[in-house]
């Protein structure tokens, strides 16, 4: 009975480091499976802008600087390669220069009102939230590996095999506050006004 016992913890001990082991490598291919989601919907968002840029010039072209923003911003972060942390400081100027763009394109009610660019618009918001929502999955596997990177005993696992933390992928918060800027309200007059 006590060698069944002690058999069974033998083989415990040799069984958990393989264990281990063969999640981190699972957790590795969630990520890079899950960063390959958000350059399809980055790819998307590329593809959409050109659309979106020529509906506006149509309406507004005298925009111009608007308009080159966007298309510096877009040329920008396709051309942007590397880590996640690399590719979020050339995506978020990009977010802020199409917030622009559209809050342009709120002072045009032809253009508001034309067809082409309200799908294009409506596809500009479906393939936002569809980068949002790949974006938390994706830092949601970075932190469950980064947690097992740094936790004993998995972290033995990790640096004997080089398993390293991996990067989450974030807005640069030099520009976050432009792009994601929540709006202050103004107890002067009862208005709510934008930030600025």
């Amino acid at each position: 009975m006590a060698q069944g016992i002690g058999f069974i913890l033998v083989m415990l001990v040799l069984l958990m480091p393989v264990l281990s082991y063969n999640r981190f490598v699972t957790q590795r291919q969630l990520i890079q499976s899950a960063w390959a989601s958000i350059d399809a919907d980055l790819q998307r968002r590329y593809d959409l802008i050109p659309n979106l840029v020529e509906t506006v010039k149509g309406y507004a072209g005298h925009e111009r600087a608007t308009l080159q923003a966007v298309a510096d911003t877009r040329a920008r972060a396709m051309a942007a390669t590397g880590n996640p942390a690399q590719r979020a400081v050339a995506e978020a100027p990009l977010q802020g220069a199409l917030g622009r763009l559209l809050a342009v394109a709120e002072a045009y009610p032809d253009l508001k009102a034309d067809r082409s660019f309200l799908e294009l618009q409506h596809e500009l918001t479906s393939t936002e939230d569809r980068i949002q929502a790949s974006r938390r999955f994706y830092n949601g596997r970075v932190q469950e590996l980064n947690r097992r990177v740094q936790a004993f005993p998995s972290s033995l696992i990790a640096h004997q095999f080089g398993f390293k933390a991996a990067e989450f992928f974030e807005l640069d918060p030099a520009t976050r506050s432009e792009v994601e800027a929540p709006p202050t309200i103004d107890l002067g007059d009862g208005g709510v006004s934008p930030s600025p």
